[in-house]
């Protein structure tokens, strides 16, 4: 009854895991012959190439997911700065759960989430274009927020309701307003676009790593989907040649 359905590797690994434990532990109870539950457990299971790299917005995506939220609304402009902080930072779900207005401030003659804590505590401070400070300046002036968390609850009619956002909330209002462009992203996937725009937009990997807090620039190039462009190589502007 199984005939012409489908499973995923994951399912099937799944499955066999399940298969092998069941076998060890009939084994031990003396219900099954231990080298039968040996070679049960030398099963392999299927093999899984390369990884999940997740989606993107393309640039024009991007934009227009920004234009979604009605900024006439406390809605509406809550959402835009969450979405303009998301798109615009590379910021964590959590992280912007967690961004306060004291977190952003001016470094350099820019403004930056500054002393900024990610995972594992690795603290960074995170550049963030005018635009997105824009956006959040509009939430917050006619929120009322002065201080404290950034994004927070609202009720009906436009109030605060609470002192900061549930990560339910963030993945909720990311999905429904990119749905409303006919796409459906994560809150994750609004990181590997900043990610992914700011490094074919010209920013370095490097660059882009540290603003992200990754651990590694390899981890950064999967998040890009990073691949050897054999038209406009490397190799094509070292500035010099025989």
């Amino acid at each position: 009854h199984l005939e012409g359905l489908a499973f995923s590797a994951s399912t099937i690994n799944q499955a066999l895991s399940a298969i092998r434990r069941l076998g060890f532990e009939a084994a031990d109870a003396g219900m099954l012959d231990p080298n039968v539950a040996a070679a049960v457990g030398r099963v392999r299971g299927i093999r899984r190439e390369g990884r999940r790299a997740g989606n993107w917005l393309t640039r024009d995506q991007a934009r227009a997911l920004l234009a979604v939220p009605d900024a006439s609304t406390a809605t509406g402009r809550r959402d835009r700065a969450l979405l303009a902080v998301l798109l615009g930072t590379g910021l964590r779900r959590n992280e912007a759960r967690d961004l306060t207005v004291e977190h952003v401030q001016q470094r350099d003659g820019r403004w930056c989430v500054v002393d900024l804590v990610g995972k594992q505590g690795k603290c960074r401070t995170v550049p963030m274009a005018a635009w997105t400070k824009r956006a959040i300046d509009e939430w917050t002036s006619a929120a009322g927020i002065s201080e404290g968390r950034v994004f927070r609850p609202l009720r009906s009619n436009g109030s605060l309701a609470g002192d900061r956002l549930s990560p339910q909330t963030i993945f909720r209002v990311v999905l429904e307003r990119s749905r409303e462009i006919g796409v459906a992203i994560r809150p994750h996937d609004a990181r590997r676009t900043f990610a992914r725009l700011a490094f074919y937009g010209g920013s370095g990997m490097e660059q882009v790593s540290l603003s992200l807090g990754h651990s590694s620039v390899t981890v950064t190039e999967r998040y890009i989907g990073a691949r050897l462009d054999l038209a406009d190589a490397p190799c094509d502007h070292l500035g010099f040649s025989l």
